[in-house]
């Protein structure tokens, strides 16, 4: 089943490192394909950044993403610059936090830069509150499989902080 998955917020908040993790995820531990994408401007920290992965059960042979399915979006610029013309068929979650405009799809608000600061008393692993959201909400990967590439890929030292995250994630996103 191939995914299209986009990823949009600030330079920063760590957008390209959530791509790359599910991808990971998928890659790694899931037996999956994946292709991660990037774009980001010269304002790089601060202005809008994009990450994009696709991942599938089958070969990807075409790597690009061309109508993703489903959106993870972490800022109001990011919204308006990338999720803004979303399909209605297309699942897309924002930081309510952050993005106060909502799409015509189905739409999952996780206060993710809220939460993360409020009970981890660090706003800098809201990108991992979101992928647990994700997960929680699409199954795209296993909640292993994202637990073990997150474990991967952030700085020695963080886990514990990112696996508290991740965790407060899967119940954000478990809501209904």
């Amino acid at each position: 089943m191939r995914h299209e998955i986009r990823f949009s917020g600030f330079g920063g908040q760590g957008i390209i490192l959530s791509a790359v993790i599910i991808g990971r995820a998928a890659v790694m531990y899931d037996n999956k394909f994946a292709v991660q994408t990037q774009v980001y401007g010269p304002e790089a920290r601060g202005g809008a950044s994009m990450s994009q992965v696709v991942i599938d059960d089958e070969q990807i042979l075409y790597p690009k993403v061309s109508v993703p399915d489903i959106f993870v979006i972490m800022s109001q610029e990011g919204f308006e610059k990338y999720g803004a013309s979303a399909r209605e068929s297309a699942i897309m979650l924002i930081d309510s936090t952050l993005v106060h405009s909502r799409p015509k799809c189905r739409c999952i608000g996780i206060p993710a830069t809220r939460e993360a600061k409020q009970n981890l008393k660090k706003d800098i692993v809201a990108n991992i509150v979101m992928l647990g959201a994700l997960v929680a909400a699409t199954h795209v990967v296993s909640e292993e499989s994202l637990k073990s590439a997150i474990l991967d890929s952030v700085p020695k030292g963080t886990g514990d902080l990112n696996l508290k995250a991740m965790q407060l994630g899967l119940e954000l996103g478990k809501q209904p």
